[in-house]
């Protein structure tokens, strides 16, 4: 190992950085900058550089670790019973946590043209996060398949996806109880009528 090597190695790990990088944009969204990683994560941008090219594909990993952590967060609140109104208050606790979310907001800020675009994304790591959340989620509606064994089904993931980014990605009505609540409940009968094709078990 030559001593330039083992003078630029960051002994902190893929975690580490990404939890760093998650801290920053609760603060700054998008505007977040390499320079910035590195100083947070003591390293060098070099290093950072080497391992992830650019401050957009780690800005890209802390948002993905951030919708799997609104999932998980709602499952300890609110987990689904499997059902489709069980399905229903998962998600809708889900949504609210993304709105709510500092780094929603912060986003917002940095670059509207950013969060205009989430609204409409039809494909990328983010969309793959969040629809295979919601296909482990519709899956004990059809146990023999789910939505794979049953195409109906399948098709609601999307809808579902559809429905739910105007009530997640609207931070501007945090604080507005009566905003949030009209998000929420909208969101909630767009739900169930979509679900209402897979009624609880007799």
């Amino acid at each position: 190992m030559s001593p330039r090597f083992a003078f630029e190695r960051n002994p902190y790990g893929t975690g580490q950085v990404i939890a760093t990088v998650r801290t920053l944009m609760r603060t700054d969204g998008l505007d977040v900058s390499l320079a910035a990683i590195a100083r947070n994560c003591g390293t060098s941008r070099n290093f950072l550089y080497a391992n992830w090219k650019s401050a957009s594909a780690l800005h890209l990993l802390a948002l993905r670790a951030e919708l799997a952590h609104a999932f998980d967060a709602a499952h300890r609140v609110c987990p689904s019973d499997g059902t489709a109104a069980g399905i229903t208050d998962h998600l809708t606790h889900v949504v609210r946590i993304v709105r709510r979310h500092p780094t929603t907001a912060a986003v917002a800020r940095s670059s509207p043209t950013a969060l205009a675009a989430a609204h409409t994304a039809i494909e990328g790591p983010l969309m793959q996060v969040v629809t295979e959340q919601l296909s482990d989620l519709l899956h004990p509606l059809v146990p023999r398949g789910g939505i794979w064994g049953d195409p109906a089904l399948k098709s609601r993931t999307w809808k579902i996806l559809w429905v739910a980014r105007p009530a997640a990605l609207c931070p501007e009505a945090v604080g507005d109880q009566q905003w949030e609540d009209t998000l929420d409940n909208a969101f909630t009968e767009l739900l169930r009528d979509l679900l209402s094709p897979w009624p609880p078990a007799p």
